[in-house]
C-alpha cells in the first residue's frame, strides 16, 4: 500500500496545479496523472455529461492500482463527489473554491471567486458561499474561454489579459481585497491576475489545502510512502505529443513519460 501511486485526474491541464503542490507536501510520493483533454473543457458541459466524463476517468485511474485519487477539477468536484464516492471505492479528494479561506483572510468583507460557467452555477458553489460567506459581499464571477486557451499552453497572450481586465479591472474599486481562483487552470494566470488587480488584493487557490488533505487521509490509512523514490507517469486522453509539450511549459519541467489511453 505505501508504495503505491496517488492518482490525480483532470479535464487536462489544471490538476497539473494539484499535480504540483502534492509533489511538494509529499514529495516521495509517486503520481500517475490522468488528463482528458480530448473532452476538456468541462465547463460548459451539463452536470450529466461532467459526471460520466469523470467517472470514466477515474476507472481508467483505478487500472493503475492508485491507494488515492484526487478529482483535480473544480467543475468536475462541483458536479457529483457523491456519485463518484458511491462508484469508486477508494479514498477521492476533490477541489473546491476556498470560500472558507478567503472569509478568513478578508478585512474589507468582500471578496471574489473566479470560476467556469458551470462552477459559478453550481448549487454546490452557491450553498459554500451562503455557509460561510453569508455575511460577506461576494463576486461570483463565471469567466469563459480561459481554459481552451490554457489548454493550448496559452497563458500570457494578449487575449487572456484582455478577457481578465473585462472580469476584473473593476475589484479594486470595489475594495475586494481578496480573489479565490475556482478553476485548477487559473492559479497558471496568476501573474496576469496580479498585474490587472494590483498587489493589494489577495489570490488564493486551493492547491495547498488540497495537498494537506491527501497528508491527512494517507497518514490515517497508514499509506505514506517511505521510500524517497517517486515516479510521475502521464496519461492523456489527447495528443500525447502536443501533451508533453504544453505540461512542460506550465510546470516548466521536464516529463520523462507520457502515454495516450
Amino acid at each position: 500500500m505505501h508504495e503505491l501511486p496517488i492518482g490525480i485526474f483532470d479535464s487536462g491541464f489544471g490538476g497539473l496545479s494539484i499535480f504540483q503542490a502534492v509533489v511538494t507536501e509529499l514529495p516521495w510520493e509517486s503520481i500517475v496523472y490522468f488528463g482528458d483533454n480530448a473532452n476538456c473543457p468541462y465547463g460548459g458541459k451539463t452536470f450529466t455529461e461532467i459526471k460520466k466524463l469523470t467517472l470514466k476517468g477515474l476507472t481508467k485511474l483505478l487500472k493503475f492500482n492508485v491507494k488515492l485519487i484526487v478529482v483535480a477539477c473544480n467543475t468536475a468536484t462541483v458536479a457529483g463527489m457523491d456519485y463518484y464516492r458511491q462508484k469508486i471505492k477508494i479514498p477521492i479528494v476533490g477541489v473546491v473554491p476556498v470560500v472558507k479561506t478567503a472569509v478568513e483572510q478578508t478585512k474589507s468583507n468582500k471578496i471574489a471567486v473566479l470560476a467556469t460557467p458551470a462552477t459559478a452555477r453550481s448549487l454546490y458553489l452557491k450553498r459554500l458561499i451562503k455557509k460561510f460567506a453569508g455575511d460577506k459581499l461576494v463576486f461570483n464571477l463565471a469567466i469563459d474561454n480561459l481554459v481552451w486557451r490554457i489548454e493550448k499552453g496559452e497563458i500570457d497572450s494578449p487575449a487572456i489579459s484582455k478577457i481578465l481586465r473585462q472580469s476584473l479591472e473593476s475589484l479594486p474599486r470595489k475594495k475586494v481585497d481578496i480573489i479565490a481562483l475556482g478553476c485548477t487552470h487559473f492559479p497558471f494566470l496568476r501573474h496576469v491576475i496580479e498585474k490587472i488587480v494590483g498587489p493589494k488584493i489577495k489570490i488564493l487557490d486551493s492547491g495547498d489545502a488540497v495537498a494537506r488533505q491527501v497528508r491527512r487521509i494517507l497518514t490515517q490509512n497508514q499509506a505514506l510512502n517511505l521510500r524517497p523514490k517517486p515516479t510521475y507517469y502521464f496519461l492523456t486522453s489527447g495528443d500525447k505529443v502536443k501533451f508533453k509539450q504544453i505540461a512542460e511549459k506550465l510546470l516548466r519541467q521536464k516529463i520523462v513519460r507520457v502515454d495516450k489511453i
